[in-house]
C-alpha cells in the first residue's frame, strides 16, 4: 500500500505531511530549514524521493535545496546562484563580465522525464534550467530578452516567474506567468517565447486588451487534454483550448472572480478548482467564509464545497502556489492558508478535514503519491 505525501512550504521552514491512501490520519515532520521562507518545494514526478526545495530569507539571499531520499536529508545546490552585494540578493554568473542580480526562485518544475532535470522561475523575471541534478544551471535566455521585456511591470509581489507548466506529451512546449507581464509560451524548449493574452481583459490597465501588463495568478492543465489551459487572473477566470493563443472568461456564477490557485482534477479534464477572495484589496473570502468552488464543465458552473471549512469569521488568503492535487482515485485536493492551516479532502472536494494547524504561514503545497 502506497502513501501520500504533502510539501508544505512556509515562511518559516518546510513541512512534510503524510498518510497512507486512506488520507484519514497525517503524520507531520518538520520544520526543514527552520526560520526561512521556503517559496516552493516539489518532488520529482520520475523520482518521489528526489525532491527540490527553494530556501531564502532577508539576510542570507537564495538556496536550492535537494533531498534524495524523500526529505531526510538535503543538500544545497547549484553554485552558480551565488550570494554576492546587498543583503537579500543573488547574482547570476554566467561567465559574462557583467552577471545580473535577482532576488529568489519562486517556482522549481522537476521534469516529466528526466529526474536530473528541473526548471527554475526567478525574480526579477528569469526561468534557469539544471540538466545535472541542480549541480550547474543555465539560463533559458529568450524569455528575459523577449521584444516585450523592456516594458513588464512587477505586481504587488514583485516581478516574479511564480507559475512552469510542462506539456508531458511535448517536453519541449512549456508555459510560464509572470506577475505582472502575462503568460508565455515555448514550443522549442525555450529558445523562443510567444505572449499568450489574446482575449484577456484587465480594466487596471491603460489598455485593458494590452499584450502584455496583465496579472496572470496561475495556470493549470490536464495531462490528457494539454491544450486547454486553465487560467486564474487577477480579476477573471479563464480558459483557452487552443494551448493559449485564445482565452474566454468562465468566471460564470463565482461570488467573485479573484483568487490566485487554480488546479484541475486528476481524472476529470473538465473538472477545475478555485477559491475565490474577496478582492485585490480585501485578500480574504467573501463574507468570511471559506469556500472552494468546483466546476465539473470547465468554467462557468460552479459549486461551493463548504463541508468540514470554517463558515463564519475566516479572513486568510490562499496564495498562488498553495493549492494541490493527488492522483488517487478518488482524487485528493489540498490547500494551505497564510493563517497557517493546511486542509485536505479524499473525495474530489465533497469533504474536508484539517491536515495541519498552526502552521507559519502557507507559501506553497505540493502533494504526491508515494509508490
Amino acid at each position: 500500500m502506497g502513501q501520500v505525501r504533502i510539501l508544505i512550504g512556509t515562511s518559516k521552514g518546510l513541512f512534510i505531511a503524510t498518510a497512507d491512501e486512506g488520507r484519514s490520519a497525517w503524520t507531520l515532520d518538520g520544520p526543514h530549514f527552520g526560520g526561512w521562507q521556503v517559496m516552493h518545494a516539489k518532488s520529482s514526478p520520475v523520482d518521489p524521493d528526489r525532491i527540490w526545495a527553494s530556501t531564502w530569507t532577508d539576510w542570507h539571499g537564495q538556496v536550492i535545496q535537494r533531498s534524495d531520499d524523500g526529505g531526510r536529508s538535503w543538500e544545497p545546490v547549484g553554485n552558480h546562484f551565488a550570494y554576492e552585494g546587498e543583503v537579500g540578493t543573488h547574482q547570476w554568473y554566467d561567465g559574462t563580465p557583467h552577471p545580473w542580480d535577482f532576488k529568489r526562485v519562486w517556482h522549481l518544475e522537476p521534469s516529466h522525464h528526466d529526474p536530473e532535470t528541473v526548471f527554475a522561475g526567478v525574480e526579477d523575471a528569469a526561468l534557469f534550467k539544471s540538466t545535472d541534478g541542480g549541480a550547474s544551471w543555465s539560463e533559458l535566455h529568450g524569455l528575459r530578452h523577449h521584444s516585450t521585456g523592456g516594458i513588464w511591470q512587477p505586481g504587488a509581489g514583485g516581478l516574479c516567474l511564480h507559475t512552469i507548466v510542462i506539456d508531458p506529451t511535448r517536453p519541449e512546449r512549456m508555459f510560464v506567468a509572470i506577475s505582472a507581464a502575462g503568460a508565455f509560451r515555448t514550443d522549442d524548449g525555450g529558445e523562443s517565447w510567444s505572449v499568450i493574452t489574446r482575449g484577456l481583459h484587465s480594466e487596471y490597465l491603460p489598455d485593458g486588451e494590452a499584450e502584455v501588463g496583465h496579472c496572470v495568478h496561475r495556470i493549470a492543465l490536464h495531462p490528457s487534454n494539454p491544450d486547454t489551459l486553465f487560467m486564474q487572473k487577477h480579476w477573471d477566470v479563464c480558459r483557452s483550448d487552443d494551448a493559449g493563443d485564445r482565452w474566454t472568461e468562465v468566471s460564470g456564477d463565482l461570488p467573485s472572480d479573484f483568487g490566485f490557485p487554480i488546479v484541475v482534477h486528476a481524472h476529470e479534464p473538465e473538472t477545475i478548482y478555485v477559491v475565490p477572495i474577496k478582492s485585490d484589496a480585501e485578500h480574504y473570502p467573501p463574507d468570511g467564509r471559506l469556500r472552494v468552488y468546483r466546476s465539473r464543465t470547465g468554467g462557468n458552473d460552479w459549486e461551493s464545497l463548504t463541508n468540514g471549512l470554517p463558515q463564519s469569521g475566516f479572513y486568510q488568503n490562499i496564495l498562488r502556489g498553495a493549492m494541490s492535487i493527488d492522483t488517487l482515485d478518488p482524487c485528493g485536493i489540498y490547500f494551505g492558508t497564510t493563517g497557517g492551516q493546511v486542509y485536505g479532502s479524499a473525495d474530489a472536494g465533497d469533504r474536508w478535514t484539517t491536515v495541519a494547524g498552526h502552521l507559519p504561514r502557507v507559501l506553497s503545497v505540493e502533494a504526491s503519491r508515494i509508490v
